[in-house]
């Protein structure tokens, strides 16, 4: 059997509208498939990956959420015995009330702090003793640094055991200070026995 034969058998069951219906029926069905493949098809399977990407990440913002819950709640609950023992400033705030104690036990002591110079913090790092001034470049990691020294130069004026009686106060804080460099001289001239510390 020939094509020609198969073409005359249906042209001969049909007449030419019916043939025409179907034939465009037939192009516009190729014609919808064409584009579906080739371009809502891979829209369609672009949006189905974001989906269940979507639905992963939200899977794990609950994981997330649950355990910063979990750390936010144990850190609630060590961190009152962590400050009661730390020794150590862990916020400005912190250094301030340093600077208003310092004052403080100054003037019960009969003292005036004539001078305070602050400097820039230090950074001392775990395990290796040695210090790193803090530059805006971050060359070492963070999470090395043990701790920020704070170097304060300040003067103190008035008499040599208000002076003593002073650090005898400051030695009593909770927070460990050092003193790296202490001069204390007599005013010359005063009979009172004032110093400059």
């Amino acid at each position: 059997m020939k094509i020609d034969d198969i073409k005359a058998k249906i042209l001969s069951m049909a007449d030419k509208k019916t043939l025409i219906k179907f034939g465009i029926g037939i192009g516009s069905i190729v014609f919808f498939l064409i584009i579906y493949y080739s371009i809502l098809n891979p829209i369609v399977q672009t949006k189905k990956v974001k989906l269940e990407e979507m639905l992963n990440k939200k899977d794990e913002i609950v994981k997330f959420e649950k355990e910063i819950k979990t750390t936010k709640t144990t850190i609630k609950k060590i961190k009152p015995d962590y400050l009661k023992h730390s020794t150590l400033f862990h916020s400005k705030a912190e250094v301030e009330g340093l600077y208003q104690s310092l004052s403080q036990h100054a003037g019960i002591n009969g003292l005036v702090i004539s001078k305070i110079e602050k400097k820039d913090p230090i950074a001392m790092y775990a395990g290796s003793g040695k210090k790193k001034k803090k530059k805006k470049k971050k060359k070492k990691s963070k999470k090395n640094i043990a701790y920020y020294k704070i170097p304060v130069n300040f003067e103190i004026k008035g008499s040599f055991l208000g002076y003593i009686k002073f650090k005898r106060a400051v030695s009593l804080s909770r927070k460990m200070l050092n003193f790296d460099k202490e001069t204390v001289q007599l005013v010359k001239g005063d009979t009172t026995g004032a110093i400059v510390a």
